[in-house]
């Protein structure tokens, strides 16, 4: 049979956590850096616990201000440091309430920085590396992150996403960009089960473009989230997809 992976990030503030919990596989939990704090961690831990969720960490630029989405915010020594913090708070957390932190997955500008710059690739794949229980590194195929990955033995999970446009080289439509995120429910669910099962999407020029996916990410921040990704999870389980946690396959 057929599996994928459901991801989605949270802990960021948003109204949609505990509906996604319900629906998702795993869960990124903002860390410190972009959003989150010591509360909004446990309490998103608790709960994806209680339904079964795997948890995973979502480090970002230190940088709260833009919430993570300024471009080449930091890096060096003290993006190192920034992200070892992050993680470490999440992972302690996670022991403390009996849960093993799963996998590794950037936010925001930090994860677009990483995907064609081997060196920041390099340093969340460290942190990573130096996590203890060995928790996979998550990113888009063929990109330097599972360049790094590799680099850093880490098990790589190839992430696509249910509801964002493609370009055809394989990349994101820019956010700027209109049309960048999917708003109809039914180009949504269309793309997830194309990738699921067949690892492809159209691109936005009507291109077929081949994308690796172990896992679709379902954007926690927009509207209707919850609602697509209910409506993403029935149509794969429908067509006899199923949705289990890349971590645990």
């Amino acid at each position: 049979m057929t599996a994928i992976d459901l991801n989605a990030d949270l802990g960021e503030g948003d109204r949609y956590d505990e509906a996604l919990l319900r629906i998702v596989s795993s869960c990124n939990v903002a860390c410190g850096g972009h959003a989150g704090d010591t509360a909004s961690m446990a309490l998103t831990v608790r709960a994806a616990i209680g339904n079964g969720v795997c948890v995973g960490a979502h480090p970002g630029y230190p940088d709260r201000e833009g919430f993570g989405r300024v471009s080449g915010f930091l890096r060096g020594d003290a993006l190192y440091e920034s992200l070892t913090g992050q993680v470490t708070a999440l992972a302690g957390i996670a022991a403390e309430l009996g849960t093993p932190l799963t996998h590794v997955k950037p936010h925001g500008a930090l994860y677009n920085d990483a995907l064609d710059d081997r060196e920041l690739a390099d340093i969340v794949a460290r942190v990573t590396a130096e996590t203890l229980g060995s928790p996979a590194f998550v990113g888009m195929a063929n990109t330097e992150l599972e360049s790094a990955a590799r680099r850093h033995s880490l098990r790589f999970i190839a992430e696509a996403f249910a509801d964002r446009a493609y370009e055809p080289d394989g990349t994101l439509v820019p956010r700027s960009s209109p049309g960048a995120v999917h708003q109809a429910l039914y180009v949504i669910t269309t793309q997830a089960l194309r990738l699921a099962t067949e690892g492809q999407v159209t691109a936005s020029n009507g291109d077929i473009v081949d994308v690796r996916a172990d896992t679709l990410c379902i954007h926690g921040d927009t509207p209707g989230a919850a609602e697509a990704a209910r409506a993403v999870r029935d149509v794969l389980t429908e067509h006899g997809v199923e949705i289990r946690a890349a971590t645990l396959r």
